[in-house]
């Protein structure tokens, strides 16, 4: 009979043959995906050598994540498994993107103890395009920095000014992102953060203002960060003494007006958050230092 040739096989015998399920190769039988090479008499498939070689190549090829579809146009010859396993490369590359992006708002969700309304809204932030991103940071460019009467070299910086989440970005990245848009979107931020800028920014033909120093010199929190080690206290004449290597004959009002509109912005926790989003070293939050100095200024100013 023909069922009984020692050189085809029964769909039963190639199933004990290659460890699949009858049900399986069935399956890919009527698909066309291993088709059977004859017919017993009975009507049964039979398979041969060949099929055992085809069968291994499909399982290895559903196993890496094919649909039968690609299978098929891979066994047929109208496309090669180096040219589908490029195509499937990048869909898993934007999987795995999508999966680090949930796994990061649901940590941020986790630790903020969200409702339901802020998970929302933490997940489209989490997923807005590039474009989308980039209308967010130009919007607060434009609110903060827009129509400063600055430095033409100064202005260029603040144009040419990005916020840009990476393509494969960390979890740590995105929870940073999402921060970070919750934060530049709030209208009383734009303000506060104007506020900071407008009194601390130089603004040509006139002297610089006498807090900018502030916020464009890290030597300044440097040095307050050394002198509380040192454990000075703020209303001490140490203090003062301090006050007056940093600023001179400053003007100490404008100096306070300005670390204080600081303070207010949040403008550390914004700068931490810029870093944190571009997986660049951020120094130290330095709220308390800038603290420090507000009441070494009001105690200078009331002595």
């Amino acid at each position: 009979m023909e069922d009984e040739r020692s050189d085809v096989l029964t769909i039963g015998q190639l199933a004990r043959r290659t460890g699949l399920p009858v049900r399986t190769l069935r399956f890919w039988s009527d698909e066309a995906v291993v088709p059977p090479v004859a017919r017993s008499a009975s009507g049964y498939r039979l398979y041969d050598a060949e099929s055992v070689a085809r069968v291994e190549l499909v399982r290895t090829l559903r196993e890496l994540g094919l649909g039968l579809d690609d299978v098929c146009r891979v066994l047929s010859g109208r496309t090669t498994v180096a040219e589908v396993a490029d195509a499937h490369v990048a869909a898993l590359d934007a999987q795995i993107r999508s999966l680090k992006v949930s796994r990061a708002v649901l940590s941020t969700v986790s630790k903020r103890g969200s409702t339901a309304e802020e998970t929302a809204l933490m997940n489209r932030l989490a997923r807005l395009s590039a474009a989308e991103r980039k209308q967010i940071i130009d919007e607060f460019k434009e609110e903060v920095f827009g129509g400063l009467d600055v430095d033409p070299r100064l202005r260029d910086r603040m144009r040419g000014f990005s916020i840009e989440l990476p393509d494969d970005p960390t979890p740590e990245q995105v929870d940073a992102w999402i921060e970070l848009a919750e934060l530049v979107r709030d209208p009383g931020f734009r303000a506060r953060m104007r506020t900071m800028l407008e009194l601390s920014t130089p603004v040509p033909g006139r002297s610089r203002p006498a807090g900018a120093s502030i916020w464009w010199a890290r030597q300044v929190v440097q040095t307050v960060s050394e002198v509380r080690e040192r454990g000075i206290a703020p209303e001490g004449p140490a203090a003062a003494e301090v006050l007056s290597e940093l600023f001179g004959d400053a003007d100490r009002a404008a100096v306070l007006l300005c670390v204080e509109a600081g303070i207010e912005a949040g403008a550390e926790r914004y700068r931490g958050l810029v870093a944190r989003v571009r997986g660049q070293y951020s120094p130290p939050d330095a709220t308390e230092e800038l603290e420090w100095l507000a009441r070494a200024l009001r105690a200078a100013d009331q002595a």
